[in-house]
């Protein structure tokens, strides 16, 4: 278990502490047998009051969000735990996706959990651009079976209030799931009736905002949903202009 318990202290810094590390601690010492020992040398190594998010703090905070939203529905979908193996797969290999893994079983598991409580955490300690990439990968697993549910949607929209993201951008990341020319001006926070100038000014602020760089502190695994959300902006500018023979 050691092996478990060095990839699980790897890059944890703030996730350690609070609800997210009492968790942690619970599901490694009951759901991971015989790790519980290990967990606790690392969670006493790290500050839950530094700020920085590492790439271990992102990681597990997708975990415990992705969990919620798969339970959403009161069914737990093949489709949808597939597509978060493979997410990690993709990401950061077999080895460590299999790690990652056994600990979301447990999370998928777990009734006492308050989604509220993690995304306090979350919010309190992690960037908002590092936010908005949470919610764009929660729709990706709503959409893995091929449609968002009502009730999936309500969920991820209750995650990015508590996470403190404003209407407008929440808007912006669901569109992405969707393939129309309504969607492309909801990606970029607009509205028809926008001028050609302000098409312009919207889309320069969210190429900035969204921009892959703003997360290269959490390394270049966690950069593909990035380039992803910010090709849909890039998409959408261009439906647009060619809406409007710019």
């Amino acid at each position: 278990m050691k092996k478990f318990a060095s990839w699980i202290g790897a890059g944890i810094g703030w996730a350690a502490g609070g609800p997210i590390g009492a968790a942690l601690g619970y599901l490694i010492g009951s759901v991971i047998k015989g790790a519980a020992t290990d967990y606790s040398e690392f969670q006493t190594d790290n500050n839950y009051t530094n700020k920085t998010t590492q790439a271990g703090d992102f990681e597990i905070s997708l975990l415990f969000l992705a969990a919620v939203v798969i339970k959403a529905d009161g069914k737990i979908l093949q489709k949808e735990l597939d597509y978060v193996r493979n997410y990690f797969v993709q990401m950061y290999g077999k080895d460590r996706a299999n790690n990652a893994f056994k600990l979301f079983k447990g999370i998928i598991n777990d009734t006492t959990l308050s989604a509220q409580e993690v995304c306090v955490q979350i919010r309190s300690h992690m960037a908002p651009e590092s936010r908005a990439q949470l919610v764009h990968f929660l729709f990706a697993i709503a959409k893995s079976d091929g449609h968002v549910a009502d009730v999936e949607i309500n969920t991820i929209r209750s995650i990015a209030t508590y996470l403190d993201i404003n209407q407008a951008s929440f808007d912006s990341i669901k569109a992405m799931f969707y393939d129309d020319t309504e969607s492309a001006y909801q990606i970029l926070e607009i509205n028809k009736t926008a001028t050609d100038d302000e098409l312009k000014k919207a889309y320069r602020r969210l190429v900035k905002q969204h921009h892959p760089d703003k997360l290269s502190h959490l390394g270049e695994e966690h950069l593909k949903g990035a380039q992803e959300k910010f090709q849909k902006i890039q998409e959408a500018y261009d439906i647009i202009k060619k809406e409007r023979g710019l």
